[in-house]
């Protein structure tokens, strides 16, 4: 009985091994040592895990638009930070800084958000140690 135990938890062990390595690594995909900052009009924010997602339009000096995607903490983290499902809807203009990818892709890992009139959306902004 106990034999048949250990081999139960180890099993368990192995098979959850393999999900938190689905688990991507800030620093893979994100560079630390940039910050980059954006401006547009939100299309789509999905409130989700693992991750958030903000979809905005962002227009450049030539007035080319392209879709840029930050990407943010997981709802349960967002709403320890005073984020809800409707603190940010498709129509809102937004200023995003935050950690760009490496690949050069359009993609943003989210520090903070702040609406056109100038507030901060959650509480507080969030740092590179504890993104999730």
């Amino acid at each position: 009985m106990k034999s048949r135990a250990i081999f139960l938890a180890a099993g368990l062990a192995g098979a959850t091994a393999g999900a938190a390595q689905a688990h991507h690594s800030f620093a893979v995909y994100f560079d630390p040592g940039k910050e980059v900052t954006i401006t547009g009009k939100v299309t789509e924010f999905r409130f989700t895990n693992p991750h958030g997602t903000i979809v905005l339009d962002v227009t450049d000096a030539q007035g080319r638009t392209r879709q840029w995607r930050a990407e943010t903490n997981a709802p349960v983290v967002l709403q320890r930070r005073g984020w809800t499902r409707s603190s940010v809807r498709p129509g809102d203009v937004l200023t995003i800084d935050g950690w760009p990818s490496r690949d050069g892709k359009p993609y943003i890992r989210l520090r903070s958000a702040v609406h056109q009139d100038g507030r901060l959306v959650g509480t507080a902004p969030f740092g590179a140690g504890d993104q999730s």
